[in-house]
């Protein structure tokens, strides 16, 4: 019996009430959006539910959105997989702007850690109880996060280059 998207929504729905939403087919991977305090307990039963068995965190990032209200200008998304119905789902969550921190799942998948670490790393998200929380790709002492969509993407006063050259504007050579 295949595992239906109907039967993970209504186990989902049964068990965490209002706290997950916005359920929707896109393209191959079901998805779903749920609020930070509930990420521990959704996780954890998706991956222990006897029916669900989603017991393969694929991946964990995170994304920036300036220009949405502060609530929602941060997102982490996890993608789990049970292989025994080679089934994919996509959680979403989303976080506050100034603030951005969610509870840490790397006690309950051991391969989030490096994933976490990373998201911290560019994007500054504090995952909570993450048992070493530190840069993993930059220098340490960087101040910034650099996926952080908060600096214009060249810096306007290059003197070393001609934009002429690279079709960025209507001047002829």
């Amino acid at each position: 019996m295949a595992l239906e998207n109907n039967l993970i929504q209504n186990k989902l729905i049964e068990t965490f009430d209002s706290s997950v939403f916005n359920f929707q087919q896109e393209r191959d991977i079901y998805s779903f959006e749920t609020s930070a305090d509930k990420i521990t307990a959704l996780i954890l039963f998706l991956k222990n539910d006897p029916e669900l068995r989603f017991h393969f965190l694929t991946d964990l990032c995170g994304i920036h959105y300036p220009d949405n209200e502060t609530e929602r200008q941060f997102a982490i998304v996890y993608h789990l997989h049970n292989w025994y119905e080679n089934k994919r789902i996509r959680i979403k969550v989303y976080l506050n702007g100034e603030k951005p921190e969610i509870k840490s799942i790397s006690n309950i998948f051991l391969s989030s850690n490096w994933m976490e670490r990373e998201t911290y790393d560019f994007f500054g998200v504090n995952f909570i109880g993450h048992p070493q929380l530190k840069r993993i790709l930059n220098m340490d002492e960087m101040v910034s996060f650099p996926m952080r969509k908060e600096f214009p993407m060249e810096d306007s006063g290059r003197t070393d280059k001609d934009d002429r050259f690279f079709g960025r504007t209507t001047t002829n050579c």
